[in-house]
């Protein structure tokens, strides 16, 4: 885990679809060892599983699925047949209809529904293959009625709270009622929490007929392409992509691509061309970070998988002027909002040749977020107060985040920047700086102050 996170990765997803509580606080803990022992932030994304319709277990943990062969699907909870492949969603049955296609496993395996019966469904076998244990069910075209949490999220979310991870990913999500009522039951469960970031992972096609108002009340979204390419057609998948990039850095919002981006590497120890060139143009439509699943959970070349898309996003990077979509001009969230205005005067000042990096002070991620939109060509630090956001606002594109104490004074603002940025060695006195933050430093609002500090000896 050590050398992921030191070959490039700074996020850790946790999977709640997978494992027990247990195994879960182990990992948060070493993730935490590992970034004090490394002196970075690392942020701790938790991944609710939400409401999928999977499988049941196979007594041998897989069951072979072979061409043509007639198989039977039952939500029937009760029965202990092994060569029945049992689902667990009560109404499963009442939405599939003769002629139906039914998929397996992400889309890997394939039926189709021949007879339909009050708790069974009778498929033929289209596409065979190993079917393991709790994989999941979609019935592509047909809209389910599903809570927008389980029992199991609720659980899944309180121990996330307990153990202090640094934001909640919502998986299925359908409309900004899903997010609203995670943002209710988080304030229910630990108020104190209630202001953790949510992130909205776009895997139905009912999500982009409300992407608008889904962007606008989460925190960021996830492209999470596996199971949008199940439920539409794959040729949609890349407008789909491009369209909520594009949306969401209008909204200045985090977004994040995820999902076979080097799936060859799971068993290969190179990507093919065509995933080099696919996390290239995620770049290039704007991604503000970049996710790995199978290739490291799974995969037999983890640390490989993360030094190898760190390669190639930092020479896309390079190249982004000339092929980037993304012009850095999020629209401002409201009239007369001065944060808005200030960041961008900060964003035309950092483009002075002799400016080297902005520095931000912040104590909600807001300002280092808004920096971090108009994709300056200098790097972004992010000074915080708050151990919270300074774990998160790793998510953010081109933001150090530091850890600081509260500070009282812009006298003190710039020893803190000059202090940490010349320690770096990235910098030397006499270049200049740009400082973005809010004044009077001591009382808590949005930034409304730019100014240029030339860097002295430390």
């Amino acid at each position: 885990m050590e050398k992921i996170f030191l070959n490039g990765a700074n996020v850790a997803r946790i999977n709640f679809s997978h494992g027990d509580h247990e195994l879960h606080y182990e990992y948060i803990q070493k993730i935490r060892q590992i970034s004090q022992s490394l002196n970075n932030p690392i942020t701790i994304l938790q991944d609710i599983q939400g409401p999928k319709i999977r499988v049941g277990n196979f007594p041998e943990n897989s069951k072979l699925l072979l061409e043509n062969e007639m198989v039977h699907l039952t939500c029937n909870s009760t029965i202990e047949r092994d060569d029945f492949i049992r689902v667990d969603f009560p109404d499963f049955c009442s939405y599939v209809k003769p002629g139906q296609k039914i998929l397996l496993d992400d889309g890997n395996l394939e039926l189709e529904a021949i007879d339909q019966k009050e708790k069974e469904i009778i498929a033929r076998v289209i596409v065979g293959g190993p079917l393991k244990s709790h994989k999941g069910i979609n019935i592509p075209g047909v809209s389910i009625n599903l809570p927008s949490l389980t029992e199991k999220d609720i659980a899944d979310i309180q121990f996330g709270l307990k153990n202090d991870v640094d934001a909640i990913a919502l998986s299925f999500v359908k409309s900004a009622q899903d997010i609203t009522h995670a943002r209710e039951l988080i304030h229910q469960l630990d108020p104190s929490k209630r202001d953790i970031p949510i992130i909205a992972k776009l895997e139905r096609p009912e999500a982009l007929n409300n992407l608008e108002e889904i962007i606008k009340n989460s925190d960021g979204v996830m492209v999470a392409r596996g199971d949008l390419g199940v439920e539409m057609p794959p040729e949609f998948v890349p407008i789909a992509q491009k369209m909520i990039i594009e949306k969401t850095n209008q909204n200045g919002k985090l977004v994040i691509t995820a999902t076979q981006m080097l799936d060859s590497m799971i068993v290969n120890p190179r990507p093919t061309r065509a995933e080099a060139t696919d996390i290239a143009n995620a770049i290039f439509d704007g991604s503000d970070s970049l996710m790995l699943s199978g290739e490291t959970a799974i995969g037999n070349y983890p640390i490989l998988s993360v030094k190898t898309m760190n390669d190639i996003i930092i020479q896309a990077e390079c190249n982004i002027s000339s092929w980037g979509r993304w012009c850095g001009s999020p629209t401002p969230q409201e009239t007369g909002d001065d944060s808005y205005y200030i960041t961008r005067a900060g964003y035309e000042l950092s483009n002075d040749r002799n400016v080297a990096a902005i520095a931000v002070f912040t104590k909600s991620g807001g300002t280092a977020l808004q920096v971090s939109k108009t994709r300056p060509q200098v790097h972004i630090w992010a000074f915080t107060p708050v151990k919270r956001i300074y774990h998160f606002l790793n998510m953010y594109w081109g933001v150090t985040p530091c850890l600081v104490p509260y500070i009282s004074s812009i006298d003190d603002m710039l020893s803190m920047v000059e202090k940490n940025i010349l320690t770096s060695k990235r910098y030397k006195p006499g270049q200049q700086i740009v400082l973005i933050c809010g004044y009077p430093v001591n009382e808590i609002r949005s930034a409304n102050l730019t100014l240029l500090h030339s860097l002295k000896n430390i």
